[in-house]
């Protein structure tokens, strides 16, 4: 028996790869819940897990690098829309997406998987120029927040560190115009009044991105170490059926009208409306050709913004024997 380490957010479409009822032939896993970015940190720079969640634009702008710790296998633990994730001044000018041109607007980190899209949305779907923009990086509610992977950035990015000041004091102060983040700002969470996300309803303005695009926005994917695929490449597909396996039976639970496996009103509401605007495609989906779309779409972001070395096709990503399943 394989015994092999996993670290991995607490999702409810993963945890049943721990539970007996999924069936990961000749792997004993041991689970290791942990905060994703302490996940990412000891991943990328310690290699510390055999298999490890990991941040998506992180891990592409790595392996077009040559430099990852590992192989992703084509699963997808979080998938977020971004629109709601800019922050600005409600005193501010800033009304309509292209008033953020010729703005100053803080970010965590160049290489944050959520900025990647967000940037990425604003020149697609609202014609913005980036290269106008003065970005100032720091820490969410902690200064000097740095880069995990360095990059090669264009020579239209204008990016400067504020090691002093944290972006919600930042905000605060006026010192910047809006915010980037995927984690929220502690005065947004407080209700300040003073902050407030740019799109009242970001869900109408995702949905018109969905519609025009077909992306819905990957931010972390697993990564299996690269010893461990060098010895025992079948790891790979035994993995990405037992976490395939585990989401299929989260969607079967959050399905059952019988019982209501989310504490929250309206779900299956929420559930339906979500299906219309798939149709008959799987919401959730795993697999390379069930998210090409998605995937063109984040690596040519990664490449425009400097992120990625190179313009990759989806199939360089991953590991090659999860590019099909066996049919009986």
């Amino acid at each position: 028996m394989l015994k092999l380490t996993f670290a991995c957010h607490d999702y409810d479409h993963v945890r049943d790869i721990f539970e007996p009822e999924v069936i990961t032939e000749g792997i004993e896993l041991t689970q290791l819940k942990l905060p994703v970015e302490e996940i990412f940190f000891r991943f990328i720079k310690f290699g510390e897990f055999e298999i490890s969640e990991h941040s998506f634009a992180k891990y592409v702008s790595l392996r077009s690098k040559n430099q990852a710790r590992g192989v992703a296998i084509p699963v997808f633990p979080s998938r977020v829309f971004r629109h709601s994730a800019i922050y600005v001044r409600t005193d501010s000018a800033i009304k309509h997406p292209k008033d953020l041109e010729g703005c100053r607007i803080g970010i965590p980190e160049w290489g944050q998987t959520a900025g990647v899209y967000v940037r990425g949305a604003l020149a697609d779907q609202f014609d913005i120029d980036l290269g106008s923009i003065k970005w100032i990086q720091s820490g969410v509610h902690q200064s000097g927040r740095s880069e995990k992977v360095k990059f090669n950035l264009p020579k239209w990015v204008n990016l400067q560190p504020d090691t002093d000041h944290n972006l919600d004091d930042l905000l605060l102060s006026g010192a910047v115009d809006a915010v980037i983040t995927a984690h929220p700002i502690q005065s947004f969470k407080d209700q300040d009044p003073r902050i407030a996300r740019m799109f009242d309803d970001p869900r109408d303005v995702e949905r018109d991105y969905f519609e025009k695009t077909q992306c819905f926005p990957i931010m972390h994917t697993i990564v299996i170490r690269n010893d461990v695929l060098n010895e025992n490449p079948w790891v790979a597909q035994t993995i990405y059926k037992g976490l395939d396996q585990a989401r299929k039976r989260c969607v079967t639970r959050l399905s059952d009208a019988t019982a209501s496996a989310i504490p929250m009103p309206w779900i299956f509401s929420a559930l339906g409306d979500s299906q219309s605007l798939y149709g008959d495609h799987d919401i959730w989906a795993y697999g390379i050709e069930e998210n090409r779309a998605t995937l063109e779409t984040f690596i040519r972001y990664c490449f425009e913004q400097g992120i990625a070395d190179s313009l990759m096709s989806p199939d360089a990503l991953f590991f090659e024997n999860t590019f099909e399943s066996f049919k009986v």
